[in-house]
């Protein structure tokens, strides 16, 4: 049962990395595999307010969802030869896997979904900063490594809660 934990973990934290050194890091990169992250669809995010129409487009054609489903498709069956010894963790790393798919496909299809479940996200793609924010599903990582950069422009403002920077200045 510890594997439960273990593959959440693991599964956030390679969120992370893989989204800062592979999808930023190597995508920057015109005609890497990987530059679809970065050439279109954070093109795309940026231009349509979080909407990335290519998750629309069929899974039969080789766009930047079908890249997507084949890294996490590789990424499962890289797990596999563990389920005999691990089955909880490696179990727990495929549901993460299609979980993660789930939603950043949600939140770039339903922006304001995304605003309400995954403002970190949408701080990734429509923040100043782009180079921050590398959790998708849940921003622990962000939080422990340091990388969660709040945008104001995004964030819902909570019931009592004021926010000085994004308020006037009272006398």
């Amino acid at each position: 049962m510890i594997g439960i934990p273990l593959g959440w973990a693991y599964s956030n934290f390679g969120e992370w990395a893989l989204h800062k050194y592979v999808l930023h890091g190597l995508g920057r990169r015109r005609g890497s595999f990987w530059g679809f992250h970065w050439h279109e669809h954070h093109q795309a995010s940026r231009r349509h307010d979080m909407l990335d129409d290519q998750y629309l487009r069929s899974l039969w054609t080789w766009s930047a969802q079908t890249k997507e489903l084949l890294g996490l498709a590789v990424l499962a069956l890289a797990h596999a030869p563990l389920l005999p010894v691990a089955p909880f963790f490696v179990g727990t790393v495929w549901a993460c896997a299609a979980n993660y798919y789930r939603v950043h496909r949600r939140a770039h299809l339903d922006p304001k979904w995304a605003r309400e479940h995954l403002p970190w996200h949408c701080d990734h793609h429509l923040g100043t900063d782009q180079n921050a924010n590398w959790c998708v599903t849940h921003p622990f990582f962000d939080n422990v490594l340091g990388t969660r950069r709040e945008y104001l422009g995004v964030q819902p403002v909570h019931a009592g809660e004021r926010r000085s920077v994004a308020s006037p200045a009272h006398p």
